[in-house]
């Protein structure tokens, strides 16, 4: 029972190590697979796909291929059903010449996943051919005085084959004089040797034929012959002698052709022709005979091929003497081919990448490297390295296999590709080195905003602008690339005077181009602020924002307005705009009117000059240039018209400059009397049409008003001076202290506009006279005028009726320090 026990462990322990075996080939990705050579092409090797457990959709996805060792590739990869098959027909005799076991290697690789598997393959010897001598007719001379039991070494038969059908076995037929006798070499070759069992005897045969027949052991066996004809001399007493039974010699793989490496040497004491020592190869390979050559004379051995260590380390040659009586001796002469560093490392490629997104993390596979050097040793081994300051590293894999990965995030926006060189260089004195280039390019990620040009944009548009002009152009750059880096624009939300900032302006949603989609009017809109987003065209989509600042710029679009004069009133009858008063004994500089006009415009385009354009008397009145205020610039004369046309022209500065033309009448009177039959006789030229017996009418009930007005006015007068006797002698003091007053002091007279000055001033009646005189203070406390016009019409004063004809008037004066005091004339008072 515990035998039984101990048995089952064993089992146990076996089945053990055969799981861990399988597992572990499994973890290095190698597989070994046993197929027979000349195997059609395309014949089953393997079922890589299962042995590996991989899916077949993965295998198609992921780029498989396979690489062999050497130039020619021996396997393929099924693509649809993942089995392993034959590129090519196998020879293995061709392949593996001096090697016991054949074995061929590949890989299979997965670009995608940047895996390897190693898959071993061997290639099984089958009986595909015979043994064979160098020479088929063989000739041996033997003296008759040669004693039995004599060895002669015969020539070797050769089969590439390996194992069972391989060379097995030599047989000898043909004659009783002599056998066959089979050495093992320390190889374990066999050696065929002839023994002569019997003495000879020239008279009695002088030659004997034999046949050496060679078999190997395949199923069935095939076999090769060489017939031997043996002659029999005379009496030869001496065969050659080699100096040493075995020539040993090291040569490096680069010794030049035509160099001899040994010299082997034979000697015969005999003398004449039995004397005479010539040298051939009594057993070489095919390769040995092609590399080395022996001349026969000398027995000097030479290079007649350059050495390869990489293909034969050693060779070895059986050198046979023979003088010319037919005896002979054999010696082995062993080469050895020693290294030299004469083979640079090899860098393939086995997989690699072509394109690497910028956000790959550190550590990502990008290239699969095999290294190689064929020389041995110290020059065999190889280091690896990179080239230049890259964001890649080197990382050693399995066996000679190194992976390319990245050291730290790449940046597409620094570096948009890498050729990174990969330098192996190998041990050896002096090293030798080689290199491989990897191109690759890193492809975009959207980790980039838009970035306008300008920190801010602003642009200067002048007013009245046409309906969709451009007014600037944004432009924002991403550094990102493709899809990434296109950039559009659109209008952040705003509001301009109530309205939808996207009915004022637009911008181009690929060029960044902004129109204006309406004209501006610098009186309406000064200035408009916006914000313009740049997005570009990523998942998910990075955009930032500038501000746009637009200036509208004023245009001399508005003519200048005038406020004062007003315009004359179209309607026949309506009266009379800008009739201003001037008494004839004004100074000159005496203030008569001013004209006020403003601009709707800005800046110079708003600044208005004014000039007289035309008047009725040249060089009477005068216009300030930049007040507009009219004066008179000289006394007026008695020749001078009563009634004064002035044109006065008000010009802005813009360019060009715009301009309006103000109309004032001036009338200059020194009673009242004068004043109104000027305006009766403007009034009958203004109407010629309307009848003499109604204007009659109307001046006759206008005086006989102001008659009644005037006498109630005169008996008020009367009682508050019965009444207060102090009266008189107050009006009689301030009677000297009314002189000097200006005419266009006036106000309230229908037609006549005049400046709304405040000013003080005297009456002073007299109860006996139908003449009143009035005195007016020349000083003036005002001459500038409100910005904001007169109304087109004046207020009526109390008791005026509107549809009175223009001759009768109303003033309504500023009494200071009393009070205001209405007073009527009649038609016949006289202004002095």
């Amino acid at each position: 029972m515990w035998a039984t026990g101990r048995l089952w462990g064993w089992r146990e322990r076996a089945l053990l190590w055969g799981v861990l075996l399988a597992a572990w080939e499994a973890a290095w990705g190698q597989l070994h697979y046993s197929v027979p050579e000349e195997l059609p092409k395309g014949s089953f090797v393997g079922d890589v796909a299962k042995d590996l457990g991989l899916q077949l959709p993965a295998l198609s996805d992921s780029g498989v291929r396979v690489v062999s060792e050497g130039r020619t590739p021996y396997f393929a990869l099924h693509g649809k059903t993942g089995h392993l098959v034959t590129a090519e027909r196998i020879d293995r005799e061709q392949l593996c010449r001096l090697l016991e076991k054949c074995l061929l290697r590949c890989e299979v690789i997965l670009e995608g996943d940047m895996q390897v598997y190693e898959i071993e393959v061997e290639i099984t010897d089958i009986n595909d051919n015979a043994p064979s001598f160098k020479n088929i007719q063989l000739e041996e001379k033997i003296s008759e005085m040669t004693a039995p039991g004599s060895r002669f070494p015969l020539a070797e038969a050769l089969d590439p084959d390996s194992g069972l059908n391989s060379l097995q076995s030599y047989e000898l037929s043909g004659d009783e004089h002599f056998s066959l006798a089979v050495q093992t070499g320390p190889g374990g070759d066999q050696r065929p040797e002839l023994v002569l069992t019997k003495a000879l005897d020239r008279e009695e045969a002088a030659f004997h034929e034999l046949v050496l027949r060679a078999s190997d052991g395949g199923e069935p066996a095939r076999t090769g012959t060489a017939r031997i004809r043996v002659a029999v001399l005379d009496a030869n007493d001496n065969a050659p002698v080699f100096s040493q039974a075995e020539y040993t010699v090291r040569v490096p793989e680069d010794v030049p052709v035509g160099s001899t490496l040994v010299i082997v040497t034979a000697t015969d004491p005999d003398e004449g022709l039995n004397g005479y020592v010539k040298y051939s190869l009594k057993k070489a390979t095919d390769l040995s005979s092609e590399i080395f050559h022996l001349d026969v004379e000398t027995g000097a051995i030479m290079l007649v091929r350059s050495l390869d260590f990489e293909e034969g380390d050693s060779y070895e040659m059986d050198v046979q003497a023979r003088d010319g009586g037919g005896l002979s001796d054999t010696a082995r002469v062993a080469i050895t081919v020693t290294d030299v560093n004469d083979n640079v490392p090899e860098v393939s490629v086995r997989s690699a990448l072509r394109e690497i997104s910028e956000d790959a993390p550190s550590g990502t596979v990008v290239a699969l490297l095999h290294v190689q050097d064929r020389d041995s040793g110290a020059n065999g081994e190889v280091r690896c390295s990179l080239d230049g300051d890259v964001p890649f590293r080197l990382r050693s894999s399995r066996g000679s296999y190194y992976c390319v990965v990245t050291a730290r995030e790449l940046d597409r926006e620094q570096v948009s590709e890498y050729n990174v060189t990969v330098r192996a260089v190998d041990g050896g004195s002096p090293a030798l080195w080689s290199s491989a280039v990897l191109w690759l390019r890193v492809l975009d990620v959207n980790d980039n905003a838009p970035v306008f040009a300008e920190a801010r944009y602003s642009a200067r548009v002048p007013e009245n602008n046409a309906a969709g002009a451009l007014v600037l152009t944004v432009r924002a750059w991403d550094a990102d690339w493709g899809q990434n880096a296109r950039v559009r624009y659109r209008l952040g939300e705003g509001r301009v005077r109530g309205a939808p900032l996207s009915s004022y302006v637009s911008v181009e949603a690929e060029t960044g181009a902004l129109y204006a989609l309406r004209s501006f009017d610098y009186e309406e809109v000064r200035e408009v602020g916006l914000w313009v987003r740049a997005e570009d065209g990523g998942a998910p989509a990075l955009s930032s924002n500038v501000s746009v600042r637009l200036v509208i710029v004023d245009e001399n679009d508005n003519a200048p307005q005038v406020l004062y004069p007003p315009a004359a009133p179209l309607a026949a009858g309506a009266g009379w705009a800008g009739v201003e008063l001037a008494p004839r004994s004004a100074e000159p500089g005496a203030l008569v009117a001013k004209v006020v006009a403003v601009d709707a415009d800005a800046g110079q385009n708003a600044w208005l000059s004014y000039e007289l354009a035309k008047a009725t008397e040249p060089g009477l009145f005068r216009v300030g240039l930049h007040s507009g205020e009219v004066r008179t610039a000289r006394f007026p004369l008695a020749r001078d018209a009563a009634r004064q046309s002035l044109v006065v022209v008000v010009k802005d500065h813009g360019r060009p400059a715009l301009s309006a033309t103000a109309t004032l009448t001036v009338v200059l009177a020194e009673s009242v009397p004068e004043l109104l039959a000027e305006l009766g006789s403007a009034a009958s030229a203004a109407a010629p049409g309307e009848p003499s017996g109604s204007l009659t009418r109307w001046l006759v009930l206008a005086v006989a008003a102001v008659s009644c007005f005037f006498l109630a006015f005169l008996l008020l007068l009367l009682a508050l001076r019965l009444r207060r006797w102090r009266r008189s002698q107050l009006l009689a003091a301030g009677s000297g202290a009314l002189r000097g007053v200006p005419a266009s002091h006036f106000v309230g007279i229908d037609g006549v506009r005049a400046f709304l000055h405040s000013y003080s001033h005297e009456v002073s009646l007299t109860a006996d006279s139908r003449k009143s005189q009035l005195r007016f203070s020349g000083a003036s406390c005002c001459d500038t005028l409100p910005a904001r016009p007169p109304p087109d019409e004046p207020a009526p004063l109390l008791g005026e009726d509107p549809a009175a004809p223009p001759w009768k008037k109303l003033v309504k004066e500023k009494l200071s320090p009393v009070g205001h005091v209405f007073v009527y004339f009649e038609g016949a008072a006289r202004v002095a």
